[in-house]
């Protein structure tokens, strides 16, 4: 029998049962790290921070990109692309903020010469028309039209705006067509932007395709998306915050399942060809 003091007496039979059970969780953190560091990875195309992610996101994730307006979501989304590129990857940058020509004027400045690659077949680059109804129809043509290793959407946050299925002039929408009720849902409630936001994401994985996803965050929000759901489904969240005070670019990785990262804030800087760690 061993002595603890304070008058706690632990049995030799108990303390080895301890003993053992330390030694499993060794084992069983060892098996998750070997775990974790054998995922494959995609690089974020980022100087740096691929080292604080086992090596990179896991392939087949979907990873959102959250920040206030001017944090640099874009910039990231066209790394991750040029990341994929110097690979050979097949590529696909659905935008519905900008038109394709002010998209490539903005990668142009930050020495990313995306026409030469959509020229030679390897990248796809389409404005996605938030007046047409048939949207979502439109998004799963376009990703199931090629084997895309890489995706981006840039942004969600108007997308998932847009009704999937409308009645009575917009005010309601109803569940899709293998649902099991008829019960009409509010467009402007939890369920049906929680329902838009899983078929979306049902289109994206089912490609098994990484893909990176922007969300706009406004200033003094607590959410991490516009929606405030988008976080809740995705395998990964990178934040990106300003930090005015100090003049500084902040990004954190706020989730990424299957790796073991840090939660701190790390300082970043833009340059001319984009994010890098400081």
């Amino acid at each position: 029998m061993v002595n603890l003091g304070m008058g706690f007496k632990l049995d030799a039979k108990e303390n080895s049962k301890r003993e053992s059970s330390a030694i499993d969780d060794v084992i069983n953190t060892n098996e998750t790290k070997s775990s974790f560091s054998g995922l494959n990875r995609v690089s974020s195309g980022i100087q740096g921070l691929d080292e604080f992610m086992n090596g990179g996101y896991p392939k087949g994730n979907i990873v959102l990109i959250s920040g206030t307006p001017g944090t640099g979501k874009t910039i990231i989304c066209f790394q991750f692309i040029e990341s994929g590129l110097k690979k050979g990857d097949n590529c696909l940058y659905l935008t519905s903020d900008q038109p394709v020509k002010n998209l490539l004027y903005e990668a142009k400045q930050l020495q990313f010469d995306f026409q030469s690659e959509i020229d030679n077949g390897k990248l796809k680059i389409v404005y996605l028309d938030l007046d047409k109804q048939n949207l979502h129809k439109d998004i799963e043509e376009i990703v199931k039209s090629g084997k895309y290793d890489r995706i981006v959407m840039d942004s969600l946050s108007p997308v998932t705006e847009m009704p999937m299925w409308m009645v009575n002039n917009g005010k309601e929408v109803i569940p899709s067509s293998n649902s099991m009720t008829t019960t009409t849902i509010p467009l402007d409630s939890i369920q049906a932007t929680r329902l838009h936001l899983r078929h979306l994401m049902k289109i994206i994985k089912e490609e098994n395709s990484t893909t990176m996803v922007t969300t706009e965050i406004p200033e003094g929000s607590r959410d991490l998306s516009r929606d405030s759901i988008s976080e809740f489904l995705v395998d990964g969240i990178l934040v990106l915050g300003l930090d005015t005070t100090m003049g500084r670019r902040k990004l954190t990785i706020r989730k990424m399942r299957g790796t073991k990262h840090a939660l701190k804030p790390m300082d970043v800087e833009i340059t001319d060809q984009g994010f890098k760690l400081r």
